[in-house]
């Protein structure tokens, strides 16, 4: 376990550091190509930019919202395959059983659980939740924004715990979200009302 874990690691260096040069870029590029199709060390990567930038709060808050614009559009190869595959595409990865739970959530409340799939790290099967989204006719409108909200939360908890506890603590991502996921859930749908109010506050006074 722990010489994968190094290989991991260093996985994740050699790709930070070919990266690097882009600038920015290089964090857009690295979200599309894990959603759009190759599966990246993408908390631990993302991660050492935001450490690399934590003196400067503007080009963290850039850096999550390039890596969720990267992976929001990124999944859109998803939603075609979805789409064009649409449930046939299903059943050659999950069993009935499996389907008629993923069919019965996306009926239920289809933002919700794609939103919040797009949370939570691996080994929550993000591209099945994208494709399963598309085959039960998640309008594309809906799919990007609960894509880029579910990503923006997820970056923005993973910035905080990078730029606080340094960029190792990118490995424990994965057990944060899935047992604290209601609170984390329920503190940033506080702060987006927050922001929500006082941004009518601060139209209604300007108008004034």
């Amino acid at each position: 376990m722990k010489t994968l874990r190094a290989i991991y690691e260093r996985f994740s260096s050699a790709i930070f550091r070919a990266l690097a040069p882009l600038g920015f870029f290089g964090v857009f590029a690295l979200a599309f190509i894990d959603s759009a199709a190759l599966g990246m060390p993408l908390d631990p990567v993302v991660g050492a930019y935001f450490f690399s930038a934590r003196t400067h709060l503007i080009s963290v808050v850039i850096y999550v919202l390039l890596a969720a614009a990267g992976s929001t559009i990124g999944s859109s190869v998803m939603y075609v395959i979805g789409k064009k595959g649409g449930e046939a595409v299903l059943h050659a990865r999950m069993s009935p059983e499996r389907l008629d739970r993923m069919r019965q959530r996306f009926e239920e409340r289809e933002f919700l659980t794609l939103m919040v799939a797009s949370v939570l790290p691996p080994p929550v099967p993000f591209k099945l939740f994208l494709i399963s989204a598309a085959a039960f006719q998640m309008s594309y409108g809906l799919f990007l924004l609960a894509v880029f909200i579910g990503r923006i939360l997820r970056f923005s908890i993973l910035a905080v715990l990078v730029i606080h506890f340094g960029p190792q603590v990118a490995n424990a991502m994965g057990p944060l979200l899935r047992n604290h996921l209601a609170l984390t859930l329920g503190i940033f749908g506080a702060g987006l009302a927050l922001l929500i109010v006082w941004m009518l506050t601060r139209r209604s006074r300007q108008a004034a």
